[in-house]
């Protein structure tokens, strides 16, 4: 949960306490004592209401899950502060005798007790159920994790493989340039060799006719 939204929660929760004990002394105040308490309530009422849109905020700021959980404990906090501001409203338009103004401060309390019991009973239960979040959270932050390093771990292979590749391609390119240079001096090589057969032939051809010659006039005399 965020620490943010359990700071408002807390100042909600002691605000309203608050506000619930003001709005039970109200009843028993008159005149100017009872103006002057109901101006303090709604001036909570005020603050309270502000703490619910920054609870708002917050919740819907974090993940599905928890935000979930959180915007439903909203909505109960919500629903208080509806029973209180009628409750100030009752209070703020009552011109009632002492009596009733009594038996109402019962009837209130007696709301406010079993508004907040119930409100405990689901409190529990939402933060139960946050707790199951939590932990579920915690759970998939692990996987999450685990994921990472074999991800990290497949990464670092696939570099490896990679700059084998890389060092393979380097050495064919250098058997490829060699190979080419062997071609080059094998075909000066043959170019040369058939050169030296021409000029070996033409050499032969020459003898034999200067042989051929000399046996000619030899024979002639």
């Amino acid at each position: 949960m965020s620490a943010v939204f359990e700071g408002y929660e807390k100042q909600y929760c002691e605000l309203s306490a608050n506000l619930s004990k003001k709005c039970a002394s109200a009843n028993h105040l008159d005149g100017e004592h009872k103006k002057q308490k109901i101006s303090e309530i709604k001036a909570g009422l005020d603050e309270a209401e502000a703490l619910i849109r920054k609870m708002d905020l917050e919740a819907r700021a974090l993940l599905p899950n928890i935000k979930a959980v959180l915007l439903a404990k909203l909505r109960e906090y919500k629903s208080d502060l509806n029973n209180l501001k009628s409750e100030v409203k009752r209070i703020a338009s009552t011109n009632l005798n002492q009596a009733a103004r009594d038996e109402l401060l019962e009837a209130g309390l007696a709301d406010t007790r079993a508004v907040s019991a119930n409100q405990r009973d689901r409190l529990l239960m939402s933060t139960e159920r946050l707790d199951n979040s939590s932990n579920r959270i915690k759970d998939s932050r692990k996987v999450m994790l685990d994921t990472e390093v074999l991800g990290v771990s497949l990464l670092q292979d696939l570099h490896q493989q990679r700059q084998s590749l890389l060092h393979a391609d380097n050495t064919l390119s250098g058997v490829d340039n060699n190979l080419g240079r062997s071609k080059k001096i094998l075909t000066n090589m043959t170019r040369r060799m058939n050169r030296n057969k021409w000029m070996i032939g033409g050499l032969i051809t020459v003898l034999v006719i200067a042989i051929a010659l000399i046996l000619y006039f030899k024979l002639a005399k």
